[in-house]
């Protein structure tokens, strides 16, 4: 699903990634774990095409990310991508509905299909009855799962999740973890996730550890 063949990221003298080699299969559930520094979020925006390695060469589900231009990249972004990040960014005056609509309007699709697939998901994820609810109205975990919503709605290739639960009690962030493994078994999701969460990392089908710019 998706490969990244040595990539490296620095700024000024500052050299964030040295050379990171990775590949992540179809389906597959894998952690980025390491300690505060280590270039993991940097790696994960690259990877999602949030930003540019200065070197290295990428590809998801087939497609070299190297040979697209900025407006190529956001296109194939917003079709095959999906982002969940620690902190939701729900925009406040739109309903749960239309927040997990908004990529696929985004993306030029119909509404009343945007519309059906949208309730689908918030039905999936438990939130049936909050579907015209506003995020003021919602708690912390139904808001995030409304992003999860989201970042699922245009049925992306892979979706990246930075520090998904970091936000979240306990009680919430165990939710939060078993819905990817149930999203996973449903809909064969495949999801990469930077978490300093041990009970989310140990879940997952592989561990990658990060240290000092590279996967050791």
């Amino acid at each position: 699903m998706l490969t990244a063949t040595n990539i490296h990221k620095y700024y000024g003298q500052l050299w964030v990634l040295k050379g990171v080699d990775l590949t992540i299969n179809q389906g597959e559930i894998a952690s980025i774990v390491g300690p505060s520094g280590s270039g993991k979020s940097t790696l994960l925006h690259i990877l999602g095409t949030l930003d540019h390695p200065n070197q290295g060469e990428m590809a998801i589900n087939g497609q070299r990310i190297n040979y697209l231009n900025d407006k190529q990249v956001a296109a194939f972004r917003n079709r095959h991508i999906g982002f969940v990040f620690q902190f939701h960014h729900l925009l406040p005056e739109f309903t749960a509905l239309e927040n997990v609509c908004i990529p696929g309007w985004i993306a030029g699709r119909r509404k009343k299909e945007v519309a059906e697939r949208a309730v689908t998901l918030l039905q999936t994820l438990g939130l049936g009855e909050r579907v015209n609810n506003k995020p003021n109205a919602l708690s912390g975990g139904e808001q995030q799962r409304v992003a999860v919503a989201r970042a699922l709605i245009n049925s992306p290739d892979i979706v990246f999740a930075d520090e998904p639960t970091g936000n979240l009690d306990s009680a919430n962030a165990r939710e939060l973890h078993q819905l990817f493994f149930d999203l996973r078994k449903q809909f064969n999701q495949t999801f990469l996730i930077v978490t300093h969460n041990e009970e989310l990392a140990q879940m997952s089908d592989r561990i990658l550890h990060m240290k000092d710019g590279k996967i050791t």
